[in-house]
């Protein structure tokens, strides 16, 4: 039996396939993306259930001239490699290779960049609208999740949809899960959708949407013609896609949430690749704030915790299984997330909303208004800070010490290690005044002990690690570990101060006058963007009080940073041991 794939390049390969071809395209398509993610990791379960859409979709619809968006990257896989990128996918989200979600510099099949959820339909509309504006008769597809869909933009991009006449098709690929298990009401509308025991008015056609469905997603035969069928439809339409995350793999179908993104795994058999386990091994701090939340909320009632649809990546499932009706997965809804924790603030809970930070960009203006300018102290903890690997730019929370410092009312704290995020924890269940951010990497951090009594930390204190004669750094959060090295590797490093700062807001003014009367010249090194950061806030400081001292300010340029792994990035951002360490010496 010839191989069909690797006769295919492009989507027009595709549609000169017979119909009676494309099932075996469909199961060579599903090994393909599974021998290599078995290798190289990256995301698998959403790719593999959406195959045959995926066939179907390229097949219908004469892409890139019609115009497909798909809501998050992790099920676009199948697309990459149908669009000219398989002989580089072994490249994916690889230093210099393919990303791992479409990228508009990439190809002309990727019409929008789509690393975060609940875009598509906004962006497939203004495609649409656009295209009637210039007069091209033109199909704009969006795909988008069932745990997507339930977020607040979605919802704003159906409303507007259904009172235009554009030509545009929300694909609803219904799986029940997105990362977790889906939640809320709309859900549960789904489900009962699917069972046919949905007595209501279709909430779909309520907005004025053509529905069409629930359709069954692994059907070459019932999609094809269910799109055909829709492309003589004018107007909003919506069909209904039900499909299995991981399909074919069955592991994957089974354990949806581990095969998400499963790290390496044996391709034949679908087990997972063991990791070298070591019990002297540093924890994640992800897990560190679990295992602290609910360890603070024996002994606090107040305590609640919130997370935007990231219970395990967050593990504030730690909570939810120890705390359930004090732990709240609200979906993909960040704004709402805040919001929430606001409202219950007001009524004396400590709230610890978890959210990564690159999600958190999405409630700047909840942050703004509905926490820090009615001074509610909501405990922000953001996760993922900083750089993260290989999910590339739209992943990386390299923003938030300069989006989050201008705020009023607003502490800024990173801590150096595990100890620390458990202390400041604790810290700000005791009672602030102010809302806090707490902002900590992925990954595992540098402390095996990490687990010591509480202590209180004193907001707005800095600490030194290391006393000098001539220079002083000053860094903020776990990066001092690089730093800390960086300075061990100088063989004569008796010149060099280090001090953790702790706080990018409120600094230390006492320390901070006293490093500047001390030392001749300082280095601030963060894990941040360099414009409105940490150093920002250094070089602000100098300004005010007339101090004329060479400050040196290292951390992300003003460019973004791209897909690698950490010590990669690290080293393009001059952030590595070494560079950190040549960085120092230059100025010995």
């Amino acid at each position: 039996m010839k191989n069909i794939l690797n006769n295919i390049q492009t989507p027009k390969d595709l549609r000169e396939l017979a119909k009676i071809e494309l099932p075996q395209l469909a199961q060579e398509l599903r090994q393909f993306i599974i021998d290599i993610v078995a290798t190289k990791e990256g995301h698998l379960g959403a790719s593999l259930g959406v195959v045959e859409l995926t066939i179907a979709l390229h097949y219908v619809f004469d892409t890139p001239d019609d115009l497909l968006v798909w809501d998050v990257g992790h099920q676009a896989y199948g697309h990459k490699i149908l669009t000219g990128r398989r002989d580089v996918f072994h490249t994916n989200r690889q230093l210099d290779g393919i990303s791992g979600f479409p990228k508009r510099s990439e190809s002309t099949y990727d019409t929008f960049g789509v690393g975060h959820s609940s875009t598509s339909i906004s962006a497939a509309l203004g495609m649409a609208i656009a295209s009637k504006l210039n007069h091209e008769k033109k199909h704009h597809i969006a795909v988008i999740g069932d745990a997507s869909i339930a977020s607040g933009m979605a919802f704003e991009g159906l409303n507007h949809a259904g009172v235009t006449n554009a030509n545009l098709l929300v694909v609803l690929n219904d799986n029940a899960i997105g990362i977790d298990p889906s939640v809320g009401a709309l859900k549960q509308y789904l489900t009962n959708v699917k069972k046919g025991t949905q007595k209501q008015d279709n909430i779909f056609e309520a907005l004025n949407f053509n529905y069409s469905g629930p359709i069954d997603g692994h059907n070459l035969d019932a999609l094809i013609r269910e799109l055909e069928r829709l492309k003589s439809v004018d107007g909003p339409k919506l069909l209904h896609v039900i499909t299995t995350k991981g399909k074919g793999l069955k592991q994957a179908e089974e354990n949806q949430v581990k095969y998400h993104a499963p790290g390496k795994f044996n391709s034949k058999t679908g087990d997972l690749i063991p990791k070298a386990h070591n019990s002297n091994e540093p924890p994640k701090f992800q897990d560190v704030f679990g295992h602290t939340l609910v360890e603070l909320a024996q002994s606090n009632q107040k305590i609640i915790g919130i997370t935007p649809a990231m219970p395990t990546g967050s593990s504030l499932k730690f909570m939810m299984e120890a705390f359930p009706e004090r732990a709240f997965d609200v979906g993909i809804a960040e704004q709402h997330a805040v919001t929430l924790a606001a409202g219950m603030a007001t009524q004396g809970f400590t709230v610890f909303c978890n959210v990564y930070s690159t999600f958190l960009q999405r409630a700047y203006d909840q942050i703004i208004h509905d926490v820090a300018l009615q001074d509610l102290p909501v405990i922000f903890c953001l996760d993922r800070a900083g750089l993260v690997g290989e999910d590339g730019a739209t992943h990386h929370g390299v923003f938030d010490l300069a989006y989050l410092r201008c705020i009023p009312n607003l502490i800024v704290f990173a801590p150096r290690n595990e100890i620390a995020l458990r202390n400041i924890m604790y810290t700000a269940q005791q009672g602030l005044k102010h809302p806090i951010a707490i902002r900590y990497p992925r990954g595992r951090g540098n402390t095996v002990d990490w687990k010591q009594p509480f202590e209180t930390i004193t907001i707005g204190k800095g600490v030194e690690l290391k006393k000098g004669t001539d220079i002083a750094v000053l860094s903020i959060g776990s990066i001092a570990h690089n730093v800390t090295k960086a300075i061990n590797e100088i063989e004569d490093n008796s010149k060099i101060a280090h001090y953790d700062m702790q706080f990018a807001k409120p600094l230390d003014e006492t320390l901070l006058h006293n490093i500047f009367n001390t030392y001749t010249t300082l280095f601030t090194v963060e894990e941040g963007t360099k414009i409105g950061g940490f150093g920002s806030a250094i070089l602000e400081f100098a300004a005010k009080h007339n101090y004329s001292n060479p400050i040196k300010t290292l951390g992300i340029n003003d460019a973004f940073v791209h897909h690698g792994n950490i010590k990669e990035l690290y080293n393009i951002c001059g952030l590595s041991i070494e560079k950190l360490s040549a960085s120092f010496s230059k100025e010995l």
